[in-house]
């Protein structure tokens, strides 16, 4: 069986992710640049793979299958490093809640709805939340090292990834809430046609 590009590119971001783990527990500046390094070109591949499999017609149930999970491991393992490292603190934290608790809700709306061969199309602003999300978290993951690039009065590389994470949050909300009606919508319907 002749395997894709875009699932290789798929599976390299899921390989990726011990690695960046890891090299986030590194000291000083390696441990800021590295990690951040690795997450931006994870991200790149799952923006990537996407493009390559829409342009060559390399769709997959494989691909298909772990897109999503190599997605959700990348995001998660990130936000609960800089959750752990204080870089995400107190009511922060809620943000990072936000994100997790939406990537749940909606894998498993994702996974009710193909029982019933119904897909949810991934909108513009899902997109544009994507982007704000992966932006906001690498720029938190360069730690001090980005604070000595980035430092213009109160707003250093720190206090930009907070204020996009929030951003990102808000509009996790509203495309949940999008989700899930339509799920809920669906799932009423087909209760009513059993009644």
């Amino acid at each position: 069986m002749k395997t894709k590009i875009p699932n290789i590119l798929t599976i390299g971001r899921i390989i990726i992710v011990p690695i960046f783990v890891v090299s986030f527990f590194l000291p000083g500046f390696y441990g800021d640049i590295i990690p951040f390094a690795l997450f931006v070109l994870a991200s790149f591949t799952d923006y990537l793979d996407g493009l390559l499999a829409r342009l060559f017609k390399e769709e997959s149930k494989l691909g298909e299958m772990l897109d999503p999970i190599a997605d959700k491991i990348l995001v998660a393992s990130a936000l609960i490093l800089l959750v752990m490292n204080g870089t995400i603190k107190n009511y922060e934290v809620v943000a990072a809640i936000i994100i997790l608790t939406r990537e749940i809700l909606v894998s498993g709306l994702r996974e009710f709805l193909a029982k019933v061969s119904v897909s949810i199309p991934v909108t513009s602003l899902s997109k544009l939340k994507t982007f704000l999300q992966m932006l906001s978290i690498s720029i938190l993951l360069t730690g001090d090292s980005g604070n000595k690039i980035i430092n213009f009065q109160d707003y250093n590389a720190q206090t930009i990834g907070i204020i996009l994470l929030w951003l990102s949050a808000f509009l996790t909300l509203y495309t949940a809430y999008d989700y899930f009606a339509k799920g809920l919508d669906h799932a009423l319907n087909e209760d009513d046609k059993k009644d």
